[in-house]
């Protein structure tokens, strides 16, 4: 996927030794580039984009398994999923604005 100046195959530790450098100089945690997937993943699940999406942007055969793999974000949105449910059934309701603990 990625090539040399040469056109050669570049070794993937390579990619990551990269980021690594990137990470320290910009002063951020250094974390592993495989986690920049998870945190998109997370971070995406969390803003309620539909996890079948997701599953498709992180090329999972099927929705389960990302499902499986990013439950942790998944318990905090109940009490979204329950404001926004009485929202559209009774729109007069006054609605708590708080995030739950799960989803901060």
């Amino acid at each position: 996927m990625f090539t040399d100046c040469r056109g050669g195959p570049v070794h993937p530790h390579a990619i990551s030794q990269a980021f690594e450098r990137i990470a320290r100089r910009a002063g951020v945690p250094v974390i592993r580039l495989h986690d920049l997937r998870h945190t998109h993943a997370t971070l995406l699940i969390a803003a309620g984009v539909p996890v079948k999406v997701v599953s498709e942007r992180l090329g999972h055969a099927m929705p389960s398994f990302t499902i499986d793999t990013y439950q942790h974000v998944l318990p905090g949105m109940q009490a979204d999923a329950a404001r926004v449910f009485l929202q559209l059934v009774s729109p007069d309701a006054p609605v708590s604005r708080e995030k739950s603990e799960k989803t901060r």
